[in-house]
């Protein structure tokens, strides 16, 4: 009896022996390989000359390592600088001048318009013997029975008596025609349509003369004082163009405001730095995105402080809202600034400045 104990006792003891060995290597194989990820060096990539040549330099602790295992390429440092600019315009603030064709098509279609829309009744919208149907009698006596006031006179179907007529079809006119010069010079059109605001009849009844009818306020012109003189430093110059800012370096060049990166910074935030520190604070502007649009190479002579060979900027665009340009305190080094339109800066900026940027600016 207390040898067959004995013997159960030491089965027992025999497998309880067996599972803790199982135990002991399904944790040693469980946390071997956390411990081994734990221990392994963290892997950093660099992106400057000197954190690249600290890597490239084993340390004591590891240099015997390092011997033994395969030697790794170093990172030598780029040979170019990075820099950032603002493409900073003033959109259009005018539309443009129609073309000759398209001039003569406006005119055409407000002819066709004239025949097919219905008459214009005066009784429905003036009182009979009223100050503005006197005011519209004369209006239509001025026109020749043309109700519309820019198409010139004109038939429009309905003949010379309103019952149709040989010129009926009379809405174009044949090429060189004075009087289609001028239905569609701009300027005599404006000044047509607005005249028409002119009140020719006073309150009595009776008809003004032409020096003493109560004028309407005519528009601005579309060329201001700007233009006349040709002060490409003010914004309200060409207003049916795009303007752009440029200012002058030291060395008598023309490009967008533009400073170098930082290791710190953005490109955003280096056009944004470069515009502030060229053009002063006293501008509204905005930026329109933080990709560049533009981007110029220019090569450079290395010196004994920099080894680049070239440097390259990322242009980025922005909007002008309100503000001027004040070069008084800017730590750049610029000299003056011009507000000008594309063609303007095919003239002013370096060719190869001019080739890299040209794409990103509109036409007009």
């Amino acid at each position: 009896m207390a040898s067959s104990l004995r013997g159960g006792q030491a089965v027992s003891a025999l497998l309880k022996a067996q599972s803790t060995a199982v135990c002991t290597q399904c944790a040693q194989a469980r946390t071997v390989p956390f411990l081994r990820a734990a221990t392994l060096p963290l892997q950093r990539r660099t992106y400057s000359a000197e954190a690249t040549a600290a890597a490239a330099t084993p340390s004591s602790q590891n240099a015997s390592s390092a011997s033994a295992s395969t030697p790794r390429p170093v990172a030598t440092p780029p040979d170019y600088r990075i820099r950032a600019g603002l493409l900073l315009s003033r959109p259009p603030l005018l539309t443009n001048e129609p073309t000759p064709f398209e001039a003569a098509f406006y005119l055409y279609q407000k002819r066709l318009n004239e025949r097919l829309t219905g008459g214009f009744r005066r009784n429905v919208y003036f009182k009979p013997d009223t100050m503005l149907a006197l005011d519209w009698r004369l209006q239509m006596r001025h026109r020749k029975g043309t109700p519309a006031r820019d198409i010139g006179h004109y038939h429009g179907g309905k003949g010379a008596a309103g019952f149709g007529g040989a010129t009926a079809w009379d809405d174009e006119f044949l090429v060189g025609d004075p009087e289609a010069e001028q239905l569609t010079n701009p300027d005599q059109l404006r000044e047509r349509i607005i005249s028409d605001a002119d009140l020719r009849v006073s309150e009595d009844g009776e008809t003004l003369a032409e020096a003493d009818r109560v004028r309407v306020e005519r528009p601005q012109p579309r060329r201001t004082a700007a233009d006349e003189a040709n002060d490409t430093q003010r914004l309200d110059r060409k207003l049916d163009r795009t303007l752009y800012l440029v200012v002058q370096a030291a060395d008598g060049t023309w490009s967008f405001p533009a400073a170098d990166v930082r290791t710190d910074e953005n490109l955003h935030e280096t056009a944004a730095r470069a515009l502030e520190s060229t053009a002063g604070v006293n501008m509204n502007t905005w930026m329109v995105g933080r990709v560049p649009v533009a981007h110029v190479v220019r090569e450079v002579t290395p010196t004994k402080e920099e080894a680049f060979t070239s440097e390259k900027t990322f242009l980025l665009k922005g909007r002008i809202m309100a503000g001027q340009a004040d070069l008084k305190d800017n730590t750049l080094g610029a000299k003056a600034f011009q507000w000008l339109t594309k063609e303007e800066l095919a003239a002013q900026l370096p060719k190869y400045y001019f080739a890299g940027v040209k794409n990103a600016m509109p036409a007009r």
